[in-house]
């Protein structure tokens, strides 16, 4: 050791057995409130931060023994988010049929689902195949002359799946789609716990979107963007994961610190040089985003938003890990490895996506490289490809084309504060109808509305994480935001276009992982005062208390049940909403 370092061990150490000094005024006034410095983590734990030990008091207040609440803080890891995804799972398939009609686009998806599984591509129905398969009917009017369709297959093949289990019904093409959301408030307890070190507040993440109603609607209603959205939120945690494993192969490979129990010391020579290897959590990302793009086109956004998101990762890593130059260091051993486990794992995923296609010749436009398309493009390419690439660059077309007026159409502007929610289904049953007693009649309707007051705290919430990407730097708001931002950004671009509010369904996962950030940091960091963590406890409880609140008064309009008219007019905030 040299005496230069010698020297700094000395003066380090006589500040660790100095006296503090009185803190400013400034930290005075903030100690007042709760506030505390974060001690400085060491090298391993900041590349790496592991999960706090529980406090054992809550369990002592029930009569647990230190052991006993050991053993319920390792099962609450899996226990409390699966008990969060059986409530969640309840609700979604509590009469899951109802109502028993078609409802919005379900019309295209749940036909086009069964389609796919009898023939492997879209087929044609007849006028009347609703009311045809409504009643049960032996013969539902489809024919095996190819349809137009404007979507990739993947949500359609999920759907379907539905089907083939409990037949073409309502039940049969809303189970997947059930199914999905139930996962996806699973999968959300998970990512927040990792993503806050908390399983308290991971559950409170995937607690908020088991009630939000958009999620809920979405749910039980046999649509793709369900779908989409499950598929994203798979990659963000695979990309989570990767991300924690890249961080600890990195820390395992940084010399120890002599100072520091398991500490390691920064290196720029290894944090640059070093090589993390085969990452298969990325390639899982990569086959989610696939997925997710052959779901919908959107997730090819959301592929690119991802794939910066990794390699900024990395690039923070290698600096945390003491590399003097992390930008050149992510670009030389992170870029191109991040590169070929997404992207083309992403392509290839979305062509196998449309292996059913191929294996026919009777999709629509299946043998157009043969027929109208000969000679034309790309020549050395299989014909099956150019008819592929032919029938994709019109559908492109398509939905940028997309311009005619929709009763329900709503402004991107417009979805944070729920603006204009899309009707999925009413009815207006007289009193002795459909179980009508009201004198003055009675409504039903499944409305696509996300629980208002979650949706208008989480606007609150957007600002705070902005906040703490900007001027904290802290990489989970960042997260968060980029999530928010491939889901929501993307469709100011085609203002023009004809879009929904029901889209907004790919970004809530995040929005609510939002929230449950801004609830945190109300509760209070660790180490504040007894009185501040019960004053920022109880606020955060009324407000999420009120959060479900709004989804059980709400929950008549979401599941179209038979309710009064008037008590429909009172759930009808906004004149929009009608």
């Amino acid at each position: 050791m040299s005496a230069v370092t010698t020297q700094e061990t000395a003066t380090e150490a006589a500040h660790e057995t100095a006296p503090p000094p009185a803190p400013p005024g400034r930290q005075a006034r903030l100690r007042r409130f709760g506030y505390r410095p974060a001690p400085r983590a060491g090298l391993r734990e900041r590349l790496v931060p592991p999960y706090p030990r529980p406090s054992r008091r809550p369990a002592a207040l029930f009569g647990f023994s230190p052991r006993a609440a050991e053993r319920l803080a390792v099962w609450s890891a899996w226990g409390g988010p699966l008990l969060v995804a059986l409530v969640a799972g309840l609700l979604r398939f509590w009469q899951l049929g109802s109502p028993h009609a078609v409802i919005f686009d379900e019309t295209y998806y749940a036909k086009d689902a069964w389609s796919l599984w009898q023939f492997g591509y879209e087929g044609t129905w007849e006028d009347g195949a609703n009311e045809r398969i409504l009643s049960g009917a032996g013969d539902v009017g489809l024919s095996s002359d190819p349809s137009y369709v404007v979507h990739p297959p993947v949500g359609k093949w999920i759907i379907g799946l539905g089907e083939v289990m409990w037949g073409l019904n309502p039940f049969g093409w809303r189970f997947m789609t059930a199914v999905l959301g139930t996962l996806s408030v699973l999968m959300l307890c998970r990512i927040g716990r990792r993503l806050f070190r908390s399983t308290a507040l991971g559950c409170l993440a995937g607690g908020l979107l088991a009630v939000d109603g958009l999620h809920f609607v979405m749910s039980r209603t046999a649509l793709l963007d369900l779908v989409l959205m499950f598929w994203v939120l798979a990659a963000f945690g695979c990309l989570l994961v990767d991300r924690d494993t890249a961080r600890a192969r990195l820390a395992a490979a940084l010399p120890p610190d002599p100072d520091r129990e398991g500490g390691a010391s920064p290196d720029a020579y290894l944090a640059e040089r070093v090589k993390l290897g085969v990452r298969p959590w990325r390639i899982a990302a990569g086959v989610c985003l696939g997925l997710a793009f052959a779901t919908k086109w959107n997730g090819l956004v959301v592929l690119a938003a991802f794939g910066v998101l990794a390699v900024l990762w990395d690039m923070g890593s290698r600096r945390a890990a003491g590399a003097g130059r992390p930008f050149t260091a992510m670009l030389r051993r992170d870029a191109l490895p991040a590169f070929l486990s997404t992207v083309p794992v992403a392509l290839l995923t979305y062509v196998a996506s449309w292996t059913g296609w191929f294996a026919t010749d009777r999709g629509y436009h299946r043998d157009w490289a043969r027929t109208e398309g000969a000679g034309q493009g790309a020549t050395w390419l299989p014909d099956a490809v150019r008819s592929l690439w032919h029938y994709e660059t019109q559908v492109y077309d398509f939905h940028v084309g997309l311009t005619d007026g929709h009763t329900y159409e709503s402004n991107p502007w417009s979805w944070l504060v729920l603006g204009r929610p899309v009707s999925y289904f009413y009815e207006s049953p007289d009193k002795g109808e459909a179980g009508c007693t009201a004198a003055d009649g009675c409504a039903r309707e499944v409305l696509a509305l996300g629980t208002p007051l979650l949706w208008w705290a989480g606007c609150a919430a957007v600002l705070y994480v902005l906040y703490r990407w900007l001027l904290r730097r802290d990489w989970r708001a960042g997260a968060i935001l980029c999530g928010i931002a491939a889901g929501y950004l993307p469709w100011f671009q085609y203002q023009e276009r004809t879009i929904f509010y029901f889209y907004a369904v790919v970004f809530v996962p995040f929005l609510c992982l939002a929230v449950t950030m801004m609830l945190g940091a109300l509760a209070g960091p660790p180490g504040v005062t007894e009185r501040r963590r019960l004053v920022g406890v109880v606020a955060s409880g009324v407000l999420v208390l009120l959060v479900v609140w709004n989804f059980i008064y709400f929950w008549p309009v979401y599941t179209g049940e038979t309710i009064p008219l008037d008590a429909w007019r009172q759930r009808m905030w906004l004149d929009t909403w009608i």
